[in-house]
């Protein structure tokens, strides 16, 4: 989740804070990584590996994948272009950061220290 691969807290972002009705899911206890995918992208099948190894890593964090496809509002709301897309929500739901394409592992986890 380096500048590189399209980090950064977008304007639109900014105080942004979603819950479980927006995304279909219970949030985790310290933080939650939400991944939009479509069903033909091969680096969304790969961010849901990473992500899915940061949450069972880290404990209190949850991984939400939503199909980008079947929630177009919410896509459109979020204005997410590309997948995967993933947000890093802190316990409270707020967006604290966004990125688009394959994050390595590493970086997600350095993501994470700012919703922890």
């Amino acid at each position: 989740m380096t500048a590189e691969r399209g980090v950064r807290v977008r304007g639109q972002d900014d105080g942004r804070r979603l819950g479980a009705p927006d995304l279909g899911a219970e949030l985790g206890a310290r933080a939650t990584l939400v991944q939009f995918s479509s069903a033909f992208c091969a680096p969304c099948r790969a961010t849901r590996r990473v992500l899915g190894e940061v949450a069972g890593l880290v404990p209190g964090v949850a991984h939400i994948e939503i199909d980008a496809e079947a929630h177009l509002g919410l896509v459109r709301e979020l204005d997410v272009l590309k997948t995967p897309t993933v947000l890093v929500l802190d316990a409270g739901g707020r967006v604290v950061r966004r990125a688009v394409g394959q994050p390595r592992k590493a970086d997600v986890i350095a993501a994470l220290g700012e919703a922890l």
